[in-house]
Parts: C-alpha cells; structure tokens; sequence
C-alpha cells in the first residue's frame, strides 16, 4: 500500500511541474498536490485505493513494536512506556495511559473512538460516491462488497471498546449538527451483521493476488462477531459485574431476548465456513515421523496457506518508521541485537501442556529440573527458552558464545556470587538495555532466516485462520450443552498439535475451562486473548501479579570465563525456578470490561452517555 501512496505522491509531484509551464490559465487549474474530488470519484482505480486506506485504519499494525499480547497475560513489555499503568486499570475519560503513546503504540492507537470513527467516516464517503464511479460493474461491487467489510470490522471494535456507539452513515458537514445518541448493542449488531451480509453477497471466492478480503473472510467475521455477542460480556444473566447500578444496560449487552438462539447462530455461523470446504487445518493429521513444532513454524512463517483466511500482508518496505513493521528485531533476544521486547510471561508459558495431555506442576520435582521437556508442540514454536538452539549469533555475540543457544539465566559461585550472566539478560555484555525480564522470547511470527539487525521478513498476520473457526464451532456448541460434538471439534486442533484427545467424560464447565486453555494456547500472539478475557468476564482471574522464570547455575570454580564451558556443556544442570516478575503487579477494574469514551467527545456531543466506573 506505501507504494501506491509514494506513487501517487510522485504524479501528483509531476502534476505540480507541468502547471509551472502555463500562467495564463492559473485560475482554471487543478488543486495542487493532490487529487480533487472529481477526479479520484472518477476513477476505479483511485477509488481502490481510497479502499485501500480503509484497510490500514482497520486492520492496524499487529507487527508494531507494542503487541496486543502486552495488554493481556500473555507477554511483557519491557520499556513499559507506561503499558504497567494500563495493565493496573488506571484508564480515565482523560486518558488510556500506556494504550495510547503517540510516537511509540501505533497499533493500540487505532483501537480508539477518533481513528475508528475516522474509518466509519472514510465508509460513508465512500458509499456516498461510489454509485456513480464509472467503470466495470463487477469491478464497482467488487469494491463494495470491501468496503462493506472494513466498514463491518470497524464497527465491531468499536462494540468491542464500548458497546453500543452512534450508528452513522451520513457525511457529516461543517454546517451539521454532530450531537446523536448512542444505539444499542442489539441495533449494532445487526447493523454489522447487516453489513457483513453485504459484503458477502458482493465479495469473490478468491482474487488472483492475496491480501483482499473474500466471501469467506466476510463469513468469518460474521462467526467471530456472533461469537461475540453471545458470550457472557453481553449477557444480562452473566454481565452483572459491568451493568450493575448503570442506567444503560442496553448499551453494553443484550437486555432482553434468546441467549440460547444468540449461541445457535453463532454455531451456524461457524458451520457455514466449515461447509465452504474451501479451508483446512495446516497439516491436520501429523505423520508419526513429523516434528510438529516445524510445522507450526512453517504455518507462522508461510505467506499463505490453505488455513488462511485473512492475512494482512507486509513487505520489507513496509514503514520505515523503527515502529512499524520489523517485529523480529523489535521481540527477538537482546543478545542477538535485538530489542527483547513482547517478551512472553510464565504464566503463559507453564500454561502449556505436557505431551501427554497433563497440566505443567512447578511442584512437580521432574517437571522443575526440566521445564521445557516433553511439552506440548506449540511451546516450542512461540517460545524462545534457556537452552533452546536459536539463528546463529551475529559475528561479535558468536565470540562469546559460538553455540548460538539462548542464554537466559546466571552463574553463581558457591558463596551465592553471580559471576557471569548469559547474553540475552540484561546483565549481559550485549545491548544489556534490551534484555527482556521474563526469562523468554517470542518465536512465533518470527523468520530464522534473516538477521533483523539489517533485513526485514515479510511474514504476514494471520488476522483470520480456519482453526479459530473450528475453535468457535466447538464453543458455541459447549453452550449449547452439545459436549460431544465440541469435543470432536477442539480434538482436530489438539490432533494437529500433537495433542491426546480430551477425555470423553469432560463436560459442562470442565469442558469449557479445557476450552479456554486451547484457545490461549492455540491464539498466543494472534489478537485474541485481549478480547476473550473481556467477553468472559474473567479480567480479574488474568491481570495479577505475573511471573518469570529465573535459571541459574552453580559452580565451585573460583571462576567462569563464559557462560558455557568451551565444550557447550554448562557449569552443572540448570536451576529453574518461578518467581514474580518485579514491576509488573497487574490490577484489574470491573470497569475496564469497557474504554471510556473521551471527555472531549463527552463535550462535543451532549447526547452521549458515559460507560460505567468513569
């Protein structure tokens, strides 16, 4: 897309030169510098990219040197840049704290009233002009059923914020009055089912060239938003935690109405992408010889696969800018020269099953000595972890250690000294201001091949993939009581993990919990757990005091030249043991279920009413 802009940049530029040639027609000419009206509602092609610009405001930048996983309990953000403060509830109507720092968040800034509402804006023009677009009519439509979509997405993150919001499909002039009210959250659902349906009904199966959405993104969403909208958030029997004492329940939830018809069309939803049989599972069945971990990384560093169903493509052009788009550099080790960011929590990390099928126990004597043996595939593939075998080290790390296997933890000598720190801590001789503070990295997303120092990956978000649509199949029928049938669905997705089967006797809550823990664990550092903490109300159970894991070594030698023996073994087996991670004691306010909306908006607009606990 940057392309296209410097493109039109540069015409514009010539345009500019040419008009310096003539001054005898000086008030007849063209606004300068950019396209008039007229002239970018005459053409197809520059109504594409109109569209275009919807899908940066939509989708954001899920790469950017912030992720989304640092405002749940999945990851750390080192430099903090006051994320702490957003994690502890302190948000106010004056302020989102760390959510919204404007030379450094880009992509929680689009998760904000302003630009969402800037993108609604950019949907009404749009369906305003475009009917009298010459050109094409499947081409016409074709931009329709996107706008359709982007206006749909738009939407539903604002529902997601806020709950229910102005419904607006007008241009608003200078002349207008702005004031209007908030419309419910039942009457913004079926706006943005409304809108999806059209989408739909305009959109292709598929395009030559990736990266637009189709019919079946368009399907997707629908089952995410039903989803959605029938969980416990806006549930009026569930959701008393947020709707207690506050005039307006109709804004945050359904008050009224079928919560069991709410769940049946979200299972239809779901179904109906399933029935497209145009989507599967990423090597579903694993052949007994597979490494499922590689796999998973195949799957993350692909640029497409018959699992994708919206990908947000990037290029190593993309942004420029140090906090756009280069997220190996931004989360990789600090030993490595990289930025130790987006660092994954232990609390994440030893949420991760044994092979076998059984929960991970710090109490557990054999599970303490070696935390990260006989695990569940997909740890290997998200998580960096002491030991781990990683890319080879750049030339001056490769000194210190010519393994090139990540160095985490401490040596200590018998009186309790630390005498030498790995390389990706930051008591480490390698960018120590980097090193992240859990004890972890990310892996997922990440390409291997390329050193970030110097060379951008151009590995796309998987925004929507097949096995979220499975996952949201199966918990739809989970609260439907049909325990079976979502057993057999969450079993494709622990199949292809390598996983066991669930149990056949799981069911009711205990089915729904096991649920859960395979959508954390499947979704990490996918843009979801943000979400599904707050539509299952269990923000207090995830924002608390999080954890690391500290690794040390022992060793009766009066010194350690390095932090491994010349040899690669290490001085003794490694100590691993779960501590609190200093600095990061998270709160949560039931009020945090929803933003607020900002005081200034409060002032502009006299009919607006302010979400509850601000």
């Amino acid at each position: 897309m940057k392309k296209i802009f410097n493109l039109l940049m540069f015409v514009s530029f010539i345009t500019i030169l040419a008009s310096c040639t003539k001054t005898d027609d000086f008030l007849d000419k063209k606004p300068l510098g950019d396209y008039s009206e007229d002239a970018v509602w005459g053409d197809p092609a520059l109504v594409e990219t109109f569209v275009n610009s919807m899908y940066r405001n939509a989708l954001g930048f899920p790469f950017s040197i912030e992720r989304l996983s640092d405002y749940s309990d999945e990851s750390h953000f080192t430099p903090d840049w006051d994320v702490t403060n957003f994690n502890k509830s302190l948000m106010t109507q004056d302020g989102l704290q760390g959510w919204e720092v404007s030379w450094a968040t880009p992509h929680t800034l689009h998760f904000r009233w302003d630009p969402l509402y800037a993108n609604v804006r950019r949907a009404s023009i749009f369906f305003s002009k475009i009917n009298k677009v010459p050109g094409d009519k499947a081409v016409i439509d074709n931009l329709k059923g996107q706008a359709y979509f982007l206006r749909a997405w738009t939407y539903f993150y604002l529902t997601n914020l806020y709950g229910g919001v102005p419904i607006i499909t007008k241009v608003y002039g200078l002349s207008d009055d702005y004031t209007v009210a908030r419309n419910s959250y039942d009457e913004c659902m079926k706006f943005v089912i409304g809108q999806i349906d059209s989408a739909a009904m305009y959109l292709p199966d598929t395009y030559a060239t990736n990266g637009r959405v189709t019919k079946g993104a368009a399907l997707a969403l629908k089952s995410r938003v039903l989803l959605y909208a029938a969980s416990d958030l806006h549930n009026s029997a569930k959701n008393s935690v947020v709707t207690s004492g506050f005039s307006k329940p109709d804004l945050l939830g359904y008050v009224g109405g079928d919560a069991t018809a709410r769940w049946t069309a979200a299972k239809a939803a779901a179904k109906a992408v399933i029935d497209l049989n145009k989507y599967s599972l990423y090597k579903a069945s694993p052949a007994a010889t597979d490494s499922v971990a590689n796999n998973f990384v195949e799957l993350f560093t692909s640029k497409g696969t018959s699992e994708d169903i919206l990908l947000q493509f990037f290029t190593p052009k993309t942004d420029e800018d140090w906090d756009g788009y280069n997220p190996a550099l931004y989360c990789g080790p600090n030993g490595y020269h990289n930025w130790g960011n987006n660092c994954p929590l232990g609390d994440l990390v030893d949420d991760y099953e044994m092979k076998d099928g059984t929960k991970f126990d710090w109490t557990n004597a054999k599970h303490k000595a070696n935390p990260y043996l006989k695990r569940d595939a997909r740890l290997y593939a998200t998580i960096l972890y002491e030991g781990v075998q990683w890319r080879k080290r750049p030339d001056d790390a490769l000194k210190i250690d010519p393994f090139s296997k990540i160095q985490v933890g401490h040596v200590y000598d018998s009186s309790g000294k630390m005498i030498r720190a790995g390389l990706d801590t930051r008591e480490g001789p390698i960018e120590d201001w980097n090193g992240g503070k859990t004890g972890y990295y990310v892996r997922k997303y990440v390409d291997p091949s390329v050193d970030p120092q110097y060379v951008k990956q151009d590995v796309p978000f998987k925004h929507i993939r097949y096995a979220e649509i499975l996952l949201n199949y199966a918990e739809a029928c989970i609260e439907l009581g049909q325990d079976a049938e979502a057993r057999t669905y969450i079993n494709m997705v622990r199949k292809r993990a390598g996983q066991p089967d669930l149990a056949t006797t799981l069911s009711g809550d205990a089915l729904r919990q096991a649920y859960r823990h395979e959508r954390r664990i499947e979704f990490a550092y996918e843009d979801q757990r943000f979400w599904d903490v707050r539509r299952w109300v269990i923000g207090a159970a995830a924002y608390h005091q999080t954890s690391r894991v500290d690794v040390r070594y022992e060793t009766t030698e009066s010194s350690a030249p390095s932090y491994r023996k010349a040899d690669g073994t290490t001085y003794g087996a490694p100590i691993f043991s779960k501590a609190d991670l200093g600095g990061d004691a998270r709160a949560w306010n039931n009020k945090c279920y929803f933003f607020p909306i900002m005081r200034n908006e409060m002032n502009k607009n006299t009919l607006l009413v302010q979400n509850p606990g601000y």
